[in-house]
Order: C-alpha cells, then structure tokens, then sequence
C-alpha cells in the first residue's frame, strides 16, 4: 500500500465489512464522521445521531474531496452514483469493525485512561511525553465515547508505535466494549470522584464502572490505579492478573510526590518514583496535575522508556483551553489573569480549580466565576454549598455565579465575598467587566451545559478589544 495513505481501498472492504459500489479506490487519507473538519482524501462515514443522520450530508462530503464514503443498505439505492460506497449494514458497527482491523495490524503499545477528572489533560502531558520517543497517536479532544474511541482506533496509521486512547462514560456498561476494543497494555484511572451521580447510586458504583477498562487489558497488562483515593482497595480488586502500580502521596505508592512549588512558569515537582528520587519541571499548575503527572511518568517507566528524559518533555506541557490555560489580559493600568477552566465541572474538579485559584499569586483579588454543575443527582444542591469550605480555604475574594444549583451555594456565601448571581451565564458578562481592576486573577468553572466557555470567550474578546483601541 502507498505509505501516504491511511488505508488502501481494498482493505476497506475486509476492515468495514462492506460491499463496494463504483470504482475502486486507491485508498484514503483520513476518516470523517463530520463534513465541518473534513478534508480531501478522507472516507466519509455516515453515522446516524440523536439530532442528525450523516446520509443526509454524503453528496456534501463528496463534494468536499472525500475519496468515498461508508452508507448503509437503507441508502445505498438512493447514494447511488454519487462516488464510490461502502455499503454495510449498520454504519456504527462498520467503524468499529475498522477500529478493530487496526488494532489487529499494530504493534503499537497502547494506554488508555480513565477516571472521573483528568482523562484529557492527563492524555496530552502523555502524547507529549511519547512524541518524543516515536511516533505517536492519541485520541482527538474528548473523543471518548462509543463513536469517539472506535474512530480513533480506525485513523491509527499501521506503523504507530505509540498509542493513547482516553475512555469515557456516562453508565455502567459503557467502558467494557471499548477497552475490549483497544485492547491497552497500560491503563490508568487518574481518579473517582462524585460525577453522574444521576445515574449511580453511590460513588462505588461509579469506580465499578471506571474499573471496567481493565475487563480488555493485555495479558501482560499494567493497571496504574491513584493510591490517595478511597476506592483504591475496591479498584485493585478488580484488576485481576495485570500488575498494579500506584501513584500519589501515600508513602507506599510506587510513584510519590514529596514537593511541588507552583511558579509562574508551571510547578517544580520532586518524586520517587519506584525508588528512583527526580526533580522536574511541569509546564502546568495545580497539585492535581503534579499527581497526574506521576501516572505519566509510571506509564513511560513500563514502556521501557528513558524517565529523565520523560521528565524534561513534560516541561513542555500547558493546560488546554477550559482546562486551566492560562490568559494575560490587558485592562486600564494594567492586565488581569483569566483562567480558563470552563470545558467541565464536578465537585472534585472545582476543588482543584479552586486550590489552583488559591495558590496563584496576586496583586489584586482572586475572583472565581461559576456555573452549574450538572448530573449530580439528588444531593446536587448540596454538593454545590459544599463547595463554600474550599472558596474560604483557598482566600477567595469575590464569587460570581449563575445557575439554579450554584443559586444554592451563592445563598451561602458571607456577604462580604458575594459579587453576583445571574440565571444564566452570559448575563455575567456586563457586571464582570464592571468589576475587574488590575492584578486580578478570575478562574472560570462550570459543566459544559451551564455555558461557562461562551463567557471565556467574550471575556477575551472585551479587553483584547479594548487593547485594540487604546493602541
């Protein structure tokens, strides 16, 4: 097959387990579920979702240089002559039996990772690391999910010697056909903490259902489980004949953090990891993410691969937007820090956003803005007036909020750090803009739903503007 494309036309047929109308492609240079991100050369596969059916966008997608396209039966007559098809009988289930073709012809060593906070920035710290080692393919964004994972796995060039697959889930159930289908060496739980609790009875149904990503572990697999937590014992019961290693600040795990020292740069992190005592520096704050970086580290250590030289590549590493990046923003006299760590939210993650907050320092006021925390459950609104012990731990100045749960919470707060609370998010915009002075440092939070990242977004766009005109 020609090195330059991802798949050959005939191994199309074998791996989609489809029939072919029209010519015989030479083969395809990517794969697309969506005809927004497209580019020319891909094969376009046309899933079926809760609002949209892909069929209705094959012409789009050819007109936009997919090579071909990947249908079902139901629309094979009416796609017909459109380009060359791949016919199936369920769309989904053809990506899945492509994502299982490429696992099959790789040799790459494979880590997947998990847990309630941390899967996507934990699996970037990681890319960067492995990049430097050989070549690497990761999932894109929060791509996680029953078509996210199998998608992944199906844009995996054969010659990839370095794999990373995050793996999501909303229900019991959801993780074990994933795992079962990237089949990891390595898999990491970063952490168990009280998300959709909606759909769990308890927070140990949660970590049953975390524990799933061992059920399609290797034989020689590798379970890297967070020693701090409460459900450590009850996850390491269920790993069955992978090895264990922990990480963490427990005395007995086998990665420990002794020092972190948040700078202005990111954090300088001193650890033993088994046995090995390192310093190193990780281009991005926060403790959670220095306890994060503990499970890369451990990961790179049993793929055989070079720890100092892990260590220095995590220097590289920054937060990703809405989840912690980090912005200067210019204002009247001065600048401000807007940090943004609007892309979700759950109890444990605001903590840590929270203690980030805490940590940063500042000339002026530590403000923190904050959304809804969404599929909490029944204890929802007590879990988001819980959230007042770490706002006066940490010496928050000044909390904004919107939302009918953070409504709960803002009730709650001493009169003298109460800004503001609105119904929904955007309708703090004008009362922020109003308040913020020079020196400040804002961290934004909320659950996708409560629509923090819109108020990142405008904010950005005020004061870059404003910069604009004083210019």
């Amino acid at each position: 097959m020609n090195p330059s494309f991802l798949w050959s036309g005939l191994g199309l047929v074998s791996g989609l387990q489809a029939r072919l109308s029209g010519a015989v492609p030479q083969g395809v240079k990517g794969i697309s579920i969506d005809t927004r991100t497209l580019n020319p050369g891909d094969l376009y596969v046309a899933i079926k979702g809760e609002t949209n059916d892909g069929h209705d966008y094959v012409a789009n997608a050819f007109e936009k240089g997919a090579t071909a396209a990947v249908i079902d039966e139901a629309h094979a007559e009416a796609l017909k002559g459109l380009g060359s098809l791949y016919i199936v009988n369920n769309t989904l289930g053809a990506l899945e039996a492509l994502g299982r073709a490429a696992r099959q012809r790789t040799q790459a060593r494979i880590t997947t990772i998990t847990g309630s906070v941390g899967k996507t920035s934990t699996k970037e710290a990681l890319r960067i690391v492995l990049e430097d080692n050989g070549r690497t393919h990761a999932s894109v964004a929060s791509y996680n999910n029953h078509w996210g994972v199998p998608l992944t796995l199906a844009r995996m060039p054969a010659e990839t010697q370095f794999g990373i697959f995050e793996i999501g889930m909303n229900h019991a159930g959801e993780i074990t056909p994933l795992t079962k289908m990237v089949r990891p060496h390595i898999a990491i739980i970063t952490t168990i903490a009280p998300v959709h609790l909606e759909n769990f009875d308890s927070i140990d149904g949660i970590a049953d259902a975390k524990a799933e990503i061992f059920s399609g572990l290797e034989a020689d697999g590798i379970a890297i489980l967070h020693r701090d937590i409460a459900q450590y014992d009850r996850l390491v019961r269920q790993v069955g004949d992978a090895q264990v290693l922990s990480f963490g600040e427990d005395e007995n795990a086998d990665a420990r953090l002794i020092e972190c020292k948040s700078n202005s740069e990111g954090q300088d992190i001193s650890a033993i990891i088994q046995g090995m005592r390192i310093s190193y520096h990780l281009g991005a704050p926060g403790r959670h993410m220095a306890i994060n970086s503990l499970a890369i580290l451990l990961a790179t250590k049993s793929l055989g691969l070079d720890l100092a030289r892990a260590a220095h590549s995590l220097s590289s590493f920054k937060s990703p937007n809405g989840r912690g990046a980090r912005f200067e923003l210019p204002i009247q006299n001065g600048t401000f820090t807007l940090i943004d760590e609007s892309y979700n939210a759950n109890p444990a993650s605001m903590r840590a956003a929270l203690t980030l907050l805490g940590e940063i320092d500042v000339k002026g006021r530590r403000i923190a803005i904050l959304g809804d925390m969404l599929e909490l459950g029944p204890n929802s609104a007590d879990l988001h007036k819980g959230l007042i012990e770490p706002i006066l731990a940490n010496k928050i100045d000044r909390v904004f909020a919107s939302g009918p749960m953070m409504k709960h919470l803002f009730d709650a707060l001493p009169a003298d750090i109460k800004g503001e609370w609105t119904a929904e998010a955007q309708s703090l915009v004008s009362p922020l803009t109003q308040t913020i002075k020079p020196g400040d440092a804002l961290m934004i939070k909320g659950s996708n739903g409560s629509r923090m990242g819109p108020v990142v977004a405008k904010l950005k766009e005020i004061f870059t503007a404003e910069q604009t005109k004083a210019d």
